[in-house]
């Protein structure tokens, strides 16, 4: 019998989980490039010379030089795995648990979608003996595996993969012939980094990684869609470039005017967008500890979060409060602390993990207020979690788990 490729889960694939929101108002300087930009005409299919300039900028200070004629845009990263995905070819292997968006553009296009285990350290990227052996299994089984998808900053589980382990795994996949697609949307949001080495794949091997990446991570807001990818420089990846933008020609996604010329300022690092990036890594940083320890501290588990504006958590050592209210998998513990937090909190079938499996992504941004006049109260404050809203929405986390833990003891036999 084939490998199962992926479980369905439950709950439609149109409620999934968004990118994490900053819960900041948008940067003055990029709502002004914004509206100046109104009246310009529409960009061309993979983005005008000066957003693509841009993106090279952007890349070339990441440690990556890049040419124009190498680099792509897209109104978000969705549609730049969807032409990739279906540029390549085969079928497509991710970590599990993964990024809720990268699964159901394989599943559109009628690919399978296998996912592989990742080490104990951190999520993101898969473990690569797990890999091989996936892969190996794949093939006997009729399979075309071609594509492998990895975070070395990951969403969901917030963790920054260890340089010997992206080594090891980009290794693996080269070796068994893969493309892989470096999904780097949260490298800017390292929350310690000087302390963390993030180290991506394209670094090790160029004509193997496409870079690709979604500016809703550090650089624009959520709403404002625009994303940039960056291809091999050799023949292989002039082809796959070309028909990367014939995939997008046919889809007619292009960067809205307005939109592309914000992510050109954003993307060349200037001072204002730098200020807001430090400042809102650092508040999320702040937030993600709080949610952390209210978590860690009622029993359950998470590894520390490390980049990005979420947390990832799995309750299983609280499975027996949590069935007492009747919540038994991740579809059940979604509705659950979406209803009493106040915010949403996508299980983690969501991100291709087990249903059965009582785990939950929680975000920051829903902490700093639910109204446009709650989060515009002094957005750039090195003190703005300490604004009444956050405290509320804070304490609220921890009575929620803090009720779970107290009733998970209770019951314990005695020792």
């Amino acid at each position: 019998m084939r490998t199962d490729p992926e479980p369905e889960g439950h709950g439609p694939v149109r409620y999934g989980p968004s990118l994490p929101d900053d819960g900041l108002p948008p940067l003055p300087e990029l709502t002004d490039v914004l509206a100046a930009a109104a009246g310009r005409a529409a960009e061309p299919v993979g983005g005008g010379p000066a957003l693509r300039e841009a993106a090279c900028g952007h890349f070339a200070r990441r440690a990556l030089p890049t040419g124009p004629a190498r680099v792509a845009a897209a109104p978000g990263a969705p549609p730049l795995l969807l032409a990739l995905t279906a540029a390549v070819g085969g079928d497509v292997l991710v970590p599990r648990p993964c990024a809720a968006w990268w699964a159901p553009y394989a599943r559109l296009l009628g690919r399978p979608v296998f996912h592989v285990a990742t080490p104990a350290e951190c999520g993101g990227v898969p473990d690569p003996y797990a890999l091989l052996e996936t892969v190996r299994r794949v093939r006997a089984e009729g399979g075309d595996p071609r594509l492998l998808v990895l975070a070395v900053a990951d969403d969901p589980t917030a963790t920054v993969a260890p340089p010997e382990v992206v080594h090891e795994t980009v290794e693996a996949a080269a070796a068994e012939g893969l493309l892989l697609v470096s999904d780097e949307t949260w490298r800017d949001t390292v929350h310690a980094p000087h302390e963390t080495v993030l180290l991506g794949p394209a670094e090790m091997l160029p004509e193997r990684v496409v870079v690709v990446t979604d500016l809703a991570g550090a650089l624009l807001p959520g709403g404002w869609p625009a994303a940039v990818a960056r291809f091999p420089d050799d023949a292989a990846g002039g082809d796959l470039h070309a028909r990367v933008l014939d995939v997008l020609t046919a889809l007619d996604a292009r960067v809205a005017a307005p939109d592309a010329a914000a992510a050109a300022y954003a993307l060349g690092d200037p001072a204002p967008v730098t200020a807001r990036r430090e400042t809102s890594v650092r508040l999320h940083a702040h937030l993600a500890a709080a949610l952390h320890g209210a978590v860690v501290a009622a029993g359950a588990l998470a590894r520390p979060p490390q980049a990005g504006r979420h947390l990832y958590a799995d309750l299983e050592p609280l499975r027996g409060a949590l069935e007492r209210r009747s919540v038994g998998d991740a579809q059940e513990l979604e509705d659950f602390l979406t209803a009493r937090l106040g915010m949403p909190a996508p299980g983690g079938h969501r991100f291709g993990d087990d249903l059965a499996a009582p785990r939950v992504r929680l975000s920051t941004g829903p902490l700093l207020g639910a109204g446009d006049g709650e989060r515009a109260r002094h957005p750039d404050s090195p003190a703005l979690w300490e604004q009444p809203q956050v405290q509320r929405a804070l304490n609220r986390v921890k009575s929620v788990f803090d009720d779970l833990c107290d009733d998970a003891q209770r019951w314990e036999p005695p020792r």
